[in-house]
């Protein structure tokens, strides 16, 4: 099956799990080149929207992503990446980037 990257404009969104627990630690969005270049390096790297070029998980800060494996869904538009995360998967310094808990009053009318 092909990957549908039409769909979301180029980019299909890259849920990011733990590979030893199934933690989700992250979300991002992978195009055509990014993830060639996740395949032949075995590091997760993805396409930044805001600043519009290729990045390496852990390039600056030493986190890195080792892929283990790559699922992509019913549809082929979204990709599930398995990884063995090196320190914080999120920019904050924790270790998700899920890790606050929306309040009722801040979604109920």
């Amino acid at each position: 099956m092909t990957l549908d990257f039409e769909k979301g404009c180029g980019l299909i969104p890259a849920i990011v799990q733990d590979a030893k627990n199934g933690e989700v630690l992250m979300l991002g969005y992978m195009n055509r080149e990014s993830l060639e270049k996740t395949l032949q390096t075995g590091l997760a790297t993805y396409w930044s929207r805001s600043r519009n070029e290729l990045w390496c998980k852990g390039e600056t800060s030493g986190h890195y992503q080792h892929v283990q494996e790559i699922r992509y869904d019913c549809d082929a538009d979204t990709l599930l990446l398995k990884v063995m995360q090196d320190g914080a998967a999120c920019h904050t310094g924790n270790r998700s980037c899920f890790y606050r808990t929306l309040e009722e009053t801040e979604w109920k009318n």
